[in-house]
């Protein structure tokens, strides 16, 4: 007898339907380039955008999912850790670069006032390169600072009260932290970065380079790397994947849990806290909103990628980033995270797992 093959449910129809749109549009990529109507340096230059873009969601996608693995609550108030970083190490840059140029309150609150111009201050990577790479350092150190003293204060004494719990917690922590940095910066985006300075290679197929955008992916690639040896050749990584597979079989063999779980803290934040400071390197603009708005597209690379997994959290934050700027190719920059929303649900309807199976380990 022939089996009975089952109707596809609306849930498969929808995804066809995603599915049938995205070749649609891949094949009319094809035809754009083919006929000249997209020029190829376009082209080249909204996949780098991409990666680019995709490099700093992957350092916060980072934190956002061990914190996942480690202590399995989704953590809001990660993307107000990313603010909280830019905003930090800013601060210590402005304090650095703007010796003599302006006054100490106006480089304190990063010129609210209007009286530390980032152009006046030279604040570019050659203008202040120390001052730079020392707001760098800064912004780690002062985001892993302030998610430790979270942890002590608020989540280590709700560690058993499970999930949703936690998850509530983190809210109204993203909240008390936005406004804290609302209260002492002024809610008022501005401009802290000068013009990027550019480099004109003689021997590279490339006319210049943004050395904004080449430290940030640089820097971005050293700490991928450095996670990446750190969680699979020392005995704290293989202690951290040990816990994030089974927490109590970790304890029977004597891994120290409050251990992993500072170090957790201390390796997400720092990520997220370097990933804020290189996205105002790259977009010169700061807000208090900076990464509470870059959060849906953080969740959406870890869950694109399957929760719980660090690789897969980069390479989801890799689709991600490509994806939202070959949009702009058919819609514009307002609207182009609905592509990648799109893209993720079109992976969860076939996929619920994510691109790589829902491994819960780092």
């Amino acid at each position: 007898m022939k089996e009975r093959v089952e109707d596809p449910t609306a849930q498969e129809l929808f995804g066809f339907l995603l599915l049938l749109g995205i070749v649609v549009l891949t094949l009319d990529l094809v035809r754009l380039v083919f006929v000249g109507e997209l020029p190829v340096s376009r082209l080249s230059s909204l996949l780098w955008n991409g990666i680019v873009d995709s490099l700093y969601i992957g350092l916060a996608a980072i934190g956002l999912s061990m914190t996942y693995s480690i202590l399995r609550f989704a953590n809001f108030s990660h993307g107000d850790l990313i603010t909280v970083g830019a905003f930090g190490g800013w601060t210590v840059a402005y304090l650095i670069g703007g010796i003599g140029a302006a006054g100490l309150g106006s480089r304190l609150l990063l010129d609210a006032d209007g009286g530390a111009r980032a152009g006046d201050l030279g604040m570019s990577i050659v203008g202040s390169p120390l001052a730079i790479v020392v707001g760098l350092i800064a912004a780690a150190v002062f985001t892993i600072l302030v998610a430790l003293a979270i942890d002590r204060l608020v989540y280590k004494q709700l560690r058993d009260a499970g999930g949703i719990t936690l998850l509530i917690a983190s809210v109204g922590v993203a909240l008390a932290l936005r406004y804290i940095v609302a209260i002492i910066y002024t809610q008022d985006s501005r401009g802290v970065v000068a013009s990027a300075p550019f480099w004109e290679p003689a021997y590279l197929p490339v006319d210049r380079i943004n050395l904004h955008e080449m430290t940030l992916v640089l820097s971005a690639v050293a700490l991928i790397v450095g996670v990446h040896l750190l969680l699979q050749y020392t005995k704290l990584g293989k202690s951290m994947r040990a816990m994030s597979d089974n927490r109590d079989l970790a304890l029977v063999t004597g891994i120290s849990t409050e251990r992993v779980i500072t170090a957790t803290w201390i390796i997400g934040s720092g990520l997220a806290g370097v990933a804020g400071y290189l996205i105002v390197l790259d977009r010169s603009q700061i807000t208090i909103n900076l990464g509470w708005f870059l959060l849906l597209l953080i969740f959406a690379a870890v869950i694109l990628g399957g929760i719980g997994s660090i690789y897969g959290a980069l390479a989801g934050s890799l689709v991600i980033g490509i994806t939202i700027n070959l949009s702009l190719v058919w819609i514009p920059a307002d609207l182009n995270e609905v592509a990648a929303f799109a893209l993720m649900i079109l992976v969860l309807i076939f996929k619920p797992d994510g691109l790589f199976g829902g491994v819960e380990t780092a």
